[in-house]
């Protein structure tokens, strides 16, 4: 078979040649044919294949359904039609057709060239038809040949009404009708084991449509079958254009006439339907007899295979979405802020729900107003669209029952209110479930998990709703340790009076400005301290006092550029960072700028404090070797540089002198 592969130079396996989907042209057909009479060295071998094609390369459900038929004569008379389901480039005409004869006309169709080969083929395997009934070869009269110059190959048969063997000595084991009943059990057994071996559903509904062709010879095949999620069929197809496909698919599943050529059958089990199944032949072609048990049986080997392929993958569904939820709470475990938890939650949904798209939005209660921290699953443009948009809760009826009620919303684009039915238009989907995010009675957001059209089919049922409450639990849990965390950590690195950044938070920002501090860059540091701080806390008493140093944190914010640092280090000290300084010099502005912010007086409980400020400045340009040794400088220069401007008025302390 390899050496005939070879000179044929065809582009397919001996195994898929075996299968009865499919399907080669002429010319690889007439190939094949010289290859193997030059390999077995014997020209009458395509007369003999064709009359050996019957027993051994027939599908057993064809055999039955000729034998089903009768006799010779009735297989005669229909032998054109079902030739089109085997050939595209010829036609079969029946002359006249009696009890023990008939005359077939066959002519090739225009643009290919005649082969004898093929005519050799075809007069065996028309020869072998009377044995199907038990009766001897029929003999075939072949003078009329296209290669011979006739306009179509006419043949000439004729059989014997009995068998000529006596009875005492026909074995019943050789009865073909007999035979092809024990294959098409075994070839029904092959494809229940076969479909069950294929694996995924995607590989078992594309076996399930090769196969088809052992049960019922056609040119086309149609499968359409439920999702095993919801939403649109999962469809296979052979032999159809592409564009024909939904529409024959939207038919078979609706049940409707697809013309007198078509078998279909329900794909169903004793548990469910799954779908449709459907052999095509061409307008006024058509099968050899009743087909439709046999496709029935290898549809109801495709539905319990399906059975099983489903709950196999039901399993792994849950397999899938049970590691995801793990995921999910070990990756809340790690998250450092409520924008890494909307991240994680929204990136974790798709797989826990089984969502197309998914987002996590915040309340702020200030605007009363919904915004997107995070999303995923959605193209980039619809993303941006998402992420700018805001939905106030005066504005969105759904939003405001939420508020109310704390219970989930179902959405889609046919009846949300006109904003929500916008939304949705413009970021392409179909529909959308929002859970509240609680914490106690305290409203915190939303999270979403939505869909494209045909994605979800009827609507999110109770599974999908239990999912992602249980996300949103999940969520809102989170969030609230990660807000509790930044409480804690605002509480360890910011002033609790003032709210600057402390001692701890602006070394670090100082020690990052300097790393980062590209080469011929300056980064400054600025000490300020109050002038009669202590005089205001002794004659306006302390709440005076932290009055005070909140309206100089306000002013001292104003004065800096945007990007400089103000905090509170100490009482009444206070200090800027400068990251970016062009020079040196440039410092001097920002000191000009403060100094004049407490030009002004403060007025404290209704009356007007003038308070002054002491300032010194220290500036590093240069190559940073040792971040933590040159910020702990900086540190003590402007510190150093403060306390020279204080006393810059009083007279220097003597120097005591050794007594002689």
């Amino acid at each position: 078979m390899q050496e005939v592969l070879r000179r044929a130079q065809v582009p397919f396996t001996a195994e898929e040649l075996t299968q009865p989907s499919t399907w080669t042209s002429y010319d690889t057909r007439i190939r094949l044919f010289t290859a193997a009479t030059e390999v077995l060295g014997d020209p009458t071998a395509m007369f003999r294949m064709g009359a050996e094609s019957l027993r051994t390369g027939m599908a057993p459900a064809v055999v039955v359904l000729v034998r089903a038929m009768g006799s010779p004569r009735q297989v005669f008379q229909r032998l054109p039609k079902a030739v089109a389901n085997f050939s595209t480039t010829s036609t079969m005409t029946v002359l006249e057709v009696g009890a023990t004869s008939a005359t077939l006309r066959y002519e090739l169709h225009d643009g290919y060239v005649h082969s004898r080969l093929d005519c050799d083929y075809a007069r065996g395997l028309i020869a072998m038809i009377p044995t199907i009934f038990g009766l001897a070869p029929a003999r075939v009269v072949h003078e009329e040949c296209e290669s011979s110059g006739y306009d179509a190959c006419v043949y000439h048969l004729s059989w014997d009404r009995r068998s000529r063997r006596p009875w005492g000595r026909r074995s019943v084991s050789a009865d073909p009708e007999l035979t092809a009943l024990r294959e098409q059990v075994r070839s029904l057994q092959s494809a229940a084991t076969d479909l069950v071996d294929g694996g995924d559903l995607e590989s078992v509904l594309a076996r399930i449509v090769e196969r088809a062709a052992a049960a019922v010879l056609a040119p086309a095949y149609l499968l359409a079958v439920s999702a095993p999620g919801g939403g649109a069929p999962l469809v296979h197809s052979a032999g159809l254009p592409a564009d024909e496909v939904p529409g024959l698919t939207a038919r078979l599943l609706a049940g409707e006439d697809l013309g007198p050529g078509a078998v279909t059958v329900d794909v169903a089990s004793a548990r469910r339907t799954h779908g449709r199944l459907a052999a095509l032949h061409r307008p006024g072609d058509g099968g050899l007899g009743d087909e439709r048990a046999m496709l029935a049986a290898y549809a109801g080997h495709a539905a319990a295979a399906l059975d099983l392929v489903m709950a196999l993958e039901d399993s792994r569904s849950e397999a899938r979405r049970a590691g995801a939820l793990l995921d999910l709470a070990h990756r809340l475990a790690l998250a450092a802020d409520a924008d890494e938890v909307c991240a994680v939650v929204a990136d974790a949904l798709p797989r826990v729900v089984g969502c197309g798209s998914s987002g996590v939005m915040l309340w702020d209660p200030a605007s009363a107003s919904l915004r997107t921290t995070a999303c995923a699953g959605l193209p980039p443009e619809a993303e941006i669209v998402l992420r700018t948009t805001t939905l106030h809760a005066g504005d969105v009826p759904e939003l405001f029952g939420m508020l109310s009620d704390r219970e989930p919303r179902v959405l889609d684009t046919t009846r949300s209110s006109g904003l929500l039915r916008t939304l949705l238009g413009s970021l392409d989907l179909h529909s959308a479930v929002a859970v509240p995010l609680l914490a106690g009675s305290t409203f915190l957001g939303v999270v979403t998990a939505s869909w494209t059209a045909g994605e979800l089919g009827d609507g999110p049922d109770r599974d999908v709703l239990a999912r992602l409450r249980g996300v949103g639990d999940q969520a809102s849990t989170a969030l609230q340790k990660a807000r509790l965390l930044e409480t804690v950590r605002h509480q360890a690195t910011h002033d609790a009076l003032t709210g600057l950044p402390n001692r701890v938070l602006f070394r670090e920002r100082l020690a990052a400005a300097l790393a980062a501090a590209p080469d011929g860059g300056a980064v400054g540091v600025l000490f300020c301290d109050l002038d009669r701080f202590k005089a205001v806390n002794d004659t306006l008493g302390h709440a005076a006092g932290d009055e005070l140093l909140r309206q100089v944190s306000a002013r001292l914010r104003a004065a800096v550029r945007p990007g400089d640092t103000v905090g509170r280090l100490s009482g009444d000290e206070f200090a800027v960072l400068l990251p970016r300084l062009g020079s040196p010099t440039d410092a001097g502005s920002v000191v000009a700028r403060v100094d004049e912010a407490f030009t002004e007086p403060f007025r404290l409980d209704g009356t007007p404090v003038e308070v002054g400020t002491s300032t010194g400045v220290a500036v590093h340009s240069g190559r940073v070797i040792e971040v933590a040794a040159v910020a702990e400088q900086l540190l003590r220069d402007a510190d150093a540089a403060m306390y020279r401007h204080k006393h810059r008025d009083r007279p220097p302390t003597p120097t005591p002198r050794q007594a002689g």
